[in-house]
C-alpha cells in the first residue's frame, strides 16, 4: 500500500522541483499574466518574492528589468515572445531559484545568463527554437538543480556531447520534449543522472529512431512517463519495442495522450507485465474503436495500474470487452477514474484486489458488486462521484468483503427513506458519505465497528438519541449540514474528533461538554451562534479544557442577539449574577430589605405620613369632582357602548360579544352601526352621533380592524370626545394580536393607544372566557334604562 500511496502522490505532482516554486502563505506574490505586457513593468515591489508575467507579449530581457528584486525567488516567464535574455539580466537575483522560460522564441540554448544565479532549482526551458540541445557550460555550475526542462520545435538531433554539462548533476527530474526529433544517437539519454525522466515521443521518425530513444529512456531511469504515443496512422513501431523490452530498469511507467485502436491499447499494455515495471499509469487515452479480442493475461501481478481519462470515440463498441479486461489483469492496486464506467464485473476467485478506485464514473448501485464473493482481500473501495443512489444496496454490497476496511462513496445521489436492516462487512473501519442525500435516518443503518464516519454535506437535522451500535467511532464529521444541536458523545463514548462546523444550532446543549470527555479536537466554526447564559461554558472552552479548537477564534461570532452580532465569542462575557437566578434573588432580595430600612428611617424623620395624608385627602376630592361630571354624562347616553368592527369580524360580535352583553339579567344596550344608523344621514355624521349617544366606546381589535377605514375614522372620532370631555370611555379589545409593523404610519393614534393604553386580550383558552366577559362588563360599568332612551330620543 506504501507504494501505491507514493505513486499517487509522484502522478498528482510528476514536477518535483516546481512544487518548491509554489506560494506559501507569507509569500509577497506578484501576478501579472495576461496582461498583454510588451516589457517588463519598472514598478515592481522590491520585496517582491514570486513573480508571475506569464502569457504576454514581452520579447526581450533587459539588465534592468529584475535589478531591484532581491528577494526574489520564483519567475514565470512562460508562453511571451521572448528571443533574447541579457547575459546579466539575474546578476542581482542571487535567491532565485525557480526560473520558467517555456514556450518562447529563444534560439540560444548556451544560456549564458545562469552563471549569476547558480541557488536554480527549477530551470524549464522547453518548446522554444533551439536548432540543437547543446547545453553551454553556465549549466554546469547549477549545483542545486533539481528539475529541467528542454525541448524546441524546430527539428533537432541528440548527441552525447549534448547533455554532458549536466551529466554529474544528479536531478529529482528531467523532462524533455522530442517531438521533432530527427536524429538520435545511442546512449545520449544514459548521461543523465536523474530519478525521474519525462520524453515527448517523435511524432514521426523511423522505427529504429524510436527503438534507440525508448531503449536508453527504458534504462536511465526509476520512473519514465512517455507522452505523445499517436497510433492513428500505426502503431507497429510502438508494439514492437514494448514487445522487445525485456528487462528494463524502471520500476514506475506512466503513458500520457494515447491515440490507438483497442488492440493496439492491449498489445502495448500487456507485454509489460512480463518486464520489472511494477506500477503503470494510462493517461489521456482515446479508443477509437473497441472490438473483441483474444488477450493473454501474464501471470504475473503488477503492483499499481490506473487509468485516467480513457474515452473511446467508436460510435459502437462491445461493453463487456471493455469491462471484463480491467478486472481481469492481475493487479493489487487498480484506479479507473474519469473514464465513463457503467459497470465493472465481479472479478473470478484468485485476484489479487486490495485497492479498487473507481471516482468519477457513472456507476449505479443497482448491480454493482451484489454478491460478489471474490474480493476476499480488498481493503479500500473508492466511489466518488458516480451515480450511486440506493444506500441499501450500497451496504450489502460489502457484505462478503472480509477485509474491506476503507469506503469512500462521497459526491454521489444516496438515500435512505425507512428504516432498514443494513448488511454491512464487519470488517469496515472507514466510511465516507460526505456530499450525498442522506438524512438523519442514516444513523439506524451503519456497520458497528464503524471508527470514522463522515456524512458531511447532506441533510440532517439531528443525531438520535440512543444510537448505541457505533461504540468503537473515534471520528464524526458531521460539517455543512442542518443540525439544529450538537450530538451528545453518550452516543459514541470513544469520539476524539468531531466536526460540526456550518450548521445551524445557536447554543451547544449543557450536556455536551460533559458528555465528550475524550473528544481533543472540535470543529464547531461558522455556526450561528446565540450568545446568551446558555453559550457561556461553551465560551470558555478553550480556557477549560484541552480541546483544539479548529478556526478558533475567527470562526466563532455571535449572530443573536442583534447587538452583539459579530462578536468573538472569546470576547463574549455575561458576569455570574445576570445567570444565576438564584444568586439574582438573594441580590434583589436584599437590596429590598436595605431599601425598606431607609425608607422607613427617611419616613420617621421626615414625617412623610402627614404627606401622605395630606395627598389621600387631594386625591378623595378630586374624585368626587369627576363623579359628580360622570353622572350629568350618563343622564345624555342613549346607549351603554357602542361597537366598531371590522365587517370581517362580525361573526364573533353577533356569536360572542351580543349574547354576552345584551342576554345577561342586566342587559346592556349596544349600538352597532347596522342596527342604528339612520338611513339617508352622512355615514360620519351617524358615527359622530351613535359616539356621542353612547357611555362606552368599544373597539375589536385585529388585523381587520386596521385594514378598515370607516374603523379608523370611528377611532378618531371617539378619541376627539375622550380629549374634549376629559373622559375615559375607551376601551380596547384585542381580537387577533396586531404586530406593530402591520400599522400603518397614517394610523398612528392607534398605534399611540395600544402603547398607552390598557387594553383587553381575546382569550383563546375557553376556560378563561369567563373572567374576560366579567371583565368587560365591569368596565362598561352601568345600564342605560329603556325610559332613559325614551326620553332622549
Amino acid at each position: 500500500m506504501s507504494n501505491t500511496t507514493s505513486f499517487i502522490a509522484w502522478i498528482s505532482i510528476f514536477k518535483v522541483g516546481w512544487s518548491l516554486c509554489f506560494p506559501a502563505e507569507d509569500n509577497i506574490v506578484i501576478n501579472n499574466s495576461s496582461s498583454s505586457l510588451i516589457v517588463v513593468p519598472s514598478n515592481l515591489r522590491k520585496q517582491t518574492e514570486i513573480l508571475d508575467l506569464s502569457q504576454n507579449n514581452i520579447s526581450k530581457i533587459h539588465i534592468q528589468d529584475f535589478a531591484s528584486l532581491q528577494w526574489l525567488r520564483s519567475l514565470n516567464l512562460s508562453i511571451n515572445r521572448i528571443s533574447n535574455v541579457a547575459n546579466a539580466s539575474f546578476r542581482f537575483n542571487r535567491k532565485l531559484e525557480c526560473l520558467d522560460l517555456s514556450r518562447n522564441e529563444l534560439s540560444n540554448i548556451e544560456c549564458h545568463f545562469l552563471n549569476n544565479i547558480t541557488s536554480l532549482k527549477y530551470f524549464d526551458i522547453s518548446f522554444n527554437r533551439f536548432l540543437s540541445l547543446t547545453l553551454g557550460k553556465a549549466f554546469g555550475f547549477l549545483k542545486n538543480l533539481e528539475y529541467l526542462g528542454l525541448g524546441s520545435r524546430e527539428a533537432i538531433q541528440l548527441q552525447k556531447n549534448d547533455l554532458k554539462e549536466i551529466s554529474r548533476n544528479q536531478l529529482q527530474e528531467v523532462s524533455i520534449g522530442l517531438k521533432y526529433l530527427s536524429e538520435y544517437e545511442l546512449g545520449t539519454l544514459l548521461v543523465l543522472r536523474t530519478t525521474k525522466l519525462h520524453i515527448v515521443l517523435p511524432s514521426a521518425g523511423t522505427a529504429a529512431l524510436l527503438n534507440k530513444v525508448l531503449h536508453d529512456a527504458f534504462t536511465s531511469a526509476d520512473t519514465l512517463k512517455l507522452s505523445n504515443i499517436d497510433c492513428s496512422q500505426t502503431c507497429d513501431n510502438y508494439i514492437n519495442v514494448f514487445k522487445a523490452l525485456g528487462n528494463v530498469r524502471i520500476s514506475t511507467l506512466l503513458l500520457e495522450d494515447l491515440t490507438l485502436s483497442w488492440l493496439q491499447f492491449t498489445s502495448i499494455i500487456v507485454p509489460i507485465w512480463d518486464t520489472r515495471i511494477k506500477n503503470l499509469s494510462i493517461i489521456n487515452a482515446t479508443l477509437n474503436s473497441i472490438r473483441s479480442s483474444v488477450i493473454q493475461h501474464s501471470d504475473r501481478v503488477l503492483e499499481t495500474l490506473i487509468f485516467r481519462r480513457i474515452r473511446s470515440s467508436a460510435f459502437y463498441f462491445n461493453p463487456p470487452v471493455y469491462y471484463d479486461f480491467f478486472i481481469k489483469l492481475k493487479v493489487v492496486n487498480l484506479t479507473i477514474s474519469n473514464s465513463g464506467m457503467k459497470f465493472i464485473a465481479c472479478p473470478e476467485q484468485g485476484n489479487h484486489f486490495k485497492f479498487i478506485d473507481l471516482t468519477d464514473n457513472s456507476i449505479t448501485s443497482d448491480f454493482f458488486f451484489q454478491d460478489c464473493k471474490s474480493l476476499n482481500l480488498l481493503e479500500t473501495l473508492i466511489l466518488q462521484q458516480n451515480e450511486l443512489h440506493q444506500f441499501y444496496k450500497l451496504s450489502t454490497m460489502t457484505r462478503y468483503m472480509k477485509s474491506l476496511k476503507n469506503l469512500d462513496a462521497s459526491q454521489n445521489q444516496l438515500t435512505l427513506d425507512e428504516k432498514t436492516n443494513c448488511l454491512w462487512t464487519n470488517s469496515l473501519k472507514k466510511l465516507n458519505l460526505s456530499s450525498n442525500r442522506l438524512t438523519d435516518l442514516i444513523f439506524t443503518c451503519l456497520p458497528s465497528n464503524l471508527e470514522v464516519l463522515d456524512v458531511e454535506k447532506n441533510n440532517i437535522y439531528i443525531v438520535p438519541q440512543g444510537v448505541n451500535n457505533l461504540e468503537m467511532l473515534r471520528e464524526l464529521y458531521l460539517g455543512s449540514n442542518k443540525l439544529v444541536r450538537l450530538p451528545e458523545c453518550s452516543n459514541f463514548r470513544n469520539l476524539e474528533i468531531l466536526y460540526v462546523e456550518g450548521n445551524s444550532y445557536q447554543e451547544p446543549s449543557s450536556n455536551f461538554l460533559q458528555s465528550c470527555s475524550r473528544l481533543t479536537k472540535l470543529n464547531a466554526a461558522s455556526n450561528p451562534f446565540e450568545c446568551t447564559c446558555d453559550l457561556r461554558d461553551f465560551s470558555r472552552i478553550k480556557e477549560n479544557t484541552q480541546v483544539e479548537l479548529v478556526g478558533w477564534p475567527e470562526s466563532y461570532q455571535c449572530i443573536y442577539p442583534v447587538n452583539l452580532r459579530g462578536t468573538l465569542l472569546k470576547d463574549f462575557y455575561l458576569s455570574e449574577v445576570m445567570c444565576n437566578p438564584v444568586l439574582l434573588m438573594l441580590i434583589i432580595l436584599g437590596s429590598m430589605v436595605v431599601l425598606a430600612v431607609v425608607m422607613g428611617l427617611t419616613c420617621h424623620f421626615l414625617d412623610l405620613p402627614w404627606y401622605l395624608r395630606m395627598i389621600y385627602q387631594w386625591t378623595q376630592v378630586k374624585r368626587r369632582v369627576m363623579k359628580t361630571d360622570l353622572q350629568q354624562l350618563h343622564e345624555n347616553c342613549v346607549y351603554d357602548a357602542f361597537v366598531s368592527y371590522s365587517e370581517q369580524d362580525s361573526g364573533w360580535v353577533k356569536e360572542q360579544l351580543l349574547p354576552n352583553l345584551e342576554e345577561r339579567e342586566n342587559p346592556f344596550r349596544i349600538c352597532l352601526h347596522e342596527r342604528h344608523f339612520i338611513p339617508g344621514k352622512g355615514i360620519i355624521q351617524n358615527i359622530i352621533s351613535c359616539i356621542e349617544k353612547s357611555y362606552k366606546s368599544i373597539f375589536i381589535l385585529s388585523p381587520n380592524f386596521v385594514q378598515s377605514e370607516w374603523c379608523h375614522y370611528e377611532l378618531y372620532f371617539a378619541q376627539h370626545r375622550v380629549l374634549s370631555e376629559q373622559s375615559n370611555n375607551l376601551i380596547l379589545v384585542v381580537l387577533e394580536p396586531i404586530p406593530q409593523y402591520m400599522i400603518p404610519s397614517k394610523y398612528y393614534k392607534l398605534k399611540s393607544l395600544m402603547a398607552k393604553k390598557t387594553y383587553l386580550e381575546w382569550p383563546v383558552d375557553k376556560s378563561k372566557q369567563r373572567l374576560f366577559w366579567s371583565t368587560l362588563q365591569a368596565a362598561i360599568g352601568i345600564n342605560i334604562t329603556a325610559e332613559t332612551e325614551e326620553t332622549l330620543l
